[in-house]
């Protein structure tokens, strides 16, 4: 089998299909989580999986688990995927590349008649972004125990909407208890998201460690009153306290190594030109892949806020209502094996965002691929990368499944036989 390849312009075609639930005047994507465009993102995954012959199935958090048989269904199954939902500009790879990448791989399969030595399961998780609902990677959060089931189907949007009411409406509400499926290993293919690999000229990325990641909320209060009549000294500006703050995330941020920090989402209270706002409302975002740098970063913008809360008189209420740890892809050695067994250049390389296979990593064994995308961007709809960096990202994905299958089979009889001597 180490003359199989995936066929790249199957999977290019695959992704442009895709792209067009949601498809920008840009040319990025915009389907988020639990929309009918989601919905019918999710249809034409299933149709497709069908097609070769799968078993299709979802939980009652909506991931999805197409299962192709194998030689022993006994044993656990190899697992890969990513998600389908995006940002509201976003791209048209970041997360399906890994979901079709799966789909290119069930495919190969199919059409050579080729039986593995394990069931190999091909997923879609529910709502990764954290776009629409709060927080990211919520649907293998949920399957791996991270988060509560019925707190995270009662989560709203900001227009009040029920993530399980919006699951049952696009038909993907099961029954299936998350964390039930036999997984042996889990792999996800994913755009890099970064430049590092564009600027090191390699084509995979061998992902060793996942970025730890902390989520605020902020909420600045102060008092609304006209513009033109409240002299400077008698005003409580909610949004000057707001701005300190914003640009005490970004100073953090660079004087620790490899630190991140980010605020992407604010909402000014009443809005209006001419009123000094009394409420504001922002989003942080702190990242590092070392959890004790990462804490301290914590323990200082915390303080930080509750100094500008005392100077300025004002109430700020900090919102920390999620935690991702740094994260160890133990499977990644399959990836390396079948980089190299292909003749792709590559590097190890950490991830700076998170992603679904950072949670599977907490009860099985797991790894990921990264491939470049042009210039670096991501989360945006100007998104890019070539049917050549998808295929070669697919080929690995396929040999690295291929392989932990057959380790995983190999230490099974291993197991059996030492029980019988």
């Amino acid at each position: 089998m180490q003359d199989l390849r995936v066929n790249g312009e199957r999977l290019w075609n695959s992704l442009m299909e895709m792209a067009q639930f949601g498809l920008t005047a840009k040319g990025g994507c915009n389907r988020l989580a639990a929309t009918e465009l989601d919905g019918k993102a999710r249809d034409l995954f299933v149709s497709w999986c069908e097609a070769c012959g799968c078993e299709v199935s979802f939980d009652c958090f909506g991931n999805i688990f197409a299962r192709r048989a194998g030689k022993n269904n006994e044993l656990p199954a190899v697992a890969t995927g990513s998600h389908l939902d995006t940002q509201p500009t976003g791209g048209k790879f970041d997360g399906v590349f890994g979901v079709l990448a799966g789909v290119e791989v069930l495919r190969t399969l199919h059409e050579h008649n080729i039986e593995t030595e394990t069931p190999m399961e091909f997923t879609v998780w529910t709502n990764e972004e954290g776009s629409r609902f709060q927080p990211a990677m919520q649907g293998s959060g949920v399957y791996v125990g991270r988060f509560d089931l019925e707190t995270e189907l009662n989560k709203t949007d900001v227009n009040g909407i029920r993530l399980k009411d919006e699951l049952e409406k696009i038909g993907y509400l099961g029954e299936a208890k998350p964390g039930s499926r036999h997984f042996g290993a889990f792999f996800e293919t994913h755009i890099e998201q970064g430049p590092i690999l564009e600027d090191q000229d390699k084509t995979i990325g061998v992902v060793r460690l996942g970025q730890g990641i902390r989520w605020y909320n902020v909420t600045v209060k102060g008092r609304e009153s006209h513009s033109g009549t409240t002299p400077m000294y008698l005003r409580n500006d909610a949004m000057v306290a707001s701005a300190k703050i914003m640009a005490e995330v970004e100073a953090l941020a660079h004087r620790y190594e490899n630190g991140l920090g980010t605020v992407g989402f604010v909402q000014v209270y009443p809005n209006s030109r001419n009123v000094i706002p009394g409420e504001v409302t922002f989003s942080v975002d702190l990242r590092n892949p070392n959890a004790d740098v990462l804490k301290e970063m914590d323990e200082v913008f915390q303080s930080f806020c509750a100094e500008v809360a005392s100077e300025r008189n004002i109430d700020i209420s900090v919102d920390h209502f999620w935690y991702f740890a740094p994260v160890e892809f133990s499977a990644s050695d399959d990836v390396k094996k079948a980089a190299e067994a292909l003749g792709y250049s590559n590097m190890d390389i950490y991830a700076g965002a998170g992603h679904d296979a950072c949670y599977m990593a907490d009860i099985v064994p797991t790894g990921m691929i990264f491939t470049p995308c042009e210039n670096g961007i991501s989360h945006n709809e100007i998104e890019n990368t070539s049917p050549e960096e998808c295929e070669a990202g697919a080929n690995v994905l396929l040999h690295t499944m291929l392989e932990a299958s057959r380790r995983i089979a190999t230490e099974q009889q291993q197991t059996l036989c030492e029980s019988a001597s």
